[in-house]
């Protein structure tokens, strides 16, 4: 068997990934080590295809993963997914052309949550699909989301025990607001 006149890195990229698959190399190399090392990924918003900074981002965390098992440590990789919140919301208000939140109201407040719950679903799945294309090797058949109840009591646990010990402010600030949105904003999304 030769080269190939011509090179096509998506018949390589199959090929790989087909190999990878067939041998379980991934959960080969994930039982190897002697000591543990956690890392629990900081999560995407799973609002559409990845673009060049989530891909950034995944391959160097990839990268550091992959030096942390070539240096004897059992990885313990637990990939992520942020499944709620406005960026998702501004997605689906998008798709039905909604401008207001009594826009959502007269659609349904849990219809809405619904729609907004499936289409961070389709996109886990087609996100997922693209990271393991790009070669990233995490336990991608066991993903925290926040969507799940889980996540959301084990949140709420945290709030109540910082509440319990007294760490929660209540002051009077100027936050960022969006008229549109009728919310508070993050500086980042300003």
């Amino acid at each position: 068997m030769g080269f190939p006149s011509i090179y096509s890195p998506k018949d390589v990229e199959e090929e790989i990934s087909k190999f990878w698959e067939d041998r379980e190399i991934y959960e080969k190399v994930r039982q190897r080590g002697d000591k543990e090392f956690f890392f629990v990924d900081g999560p995407p918003y799973t609002t559409g295809r990845i673009h060049l900074g989530t891909a950034w981002n995944k391959v160097i965390k990839d990268t550091v993963l992959r030096f942390k098992r070539m240096r004897g440590f059992k990885v313990i990789d637990t990939p992520g997914w942020d499944m709620h919140g406005l960026p998702i919301e501004v997605k689906v208000e998008q798709e039905f052309g909604f401008k207001t939140k009594r826009d959502i109201e007269s659609y349904g407040i849990d219809r809405f949550v619904a729609r907004c719950m499936e289409y961070s679903l389709q996109n886990k799945d087609t996100m997922t699909d693209q990271f393991k294309r790009l070669g990233v090797w995490m336990d991608w058949e066991n993903p925290y989301m926040t969507i799940k109840a889980d996540y959301i009591n084990a949140a709420w646990w945290t709030i109540k025990r910082a509440y319990d010990r007294g760490l929660l402010e209540r002051k009077q600030m100027v936050v960022n607001w969006c008229p549109r949105c009728e919310t508070a904003l993050a500086d980042a999304e300003v």
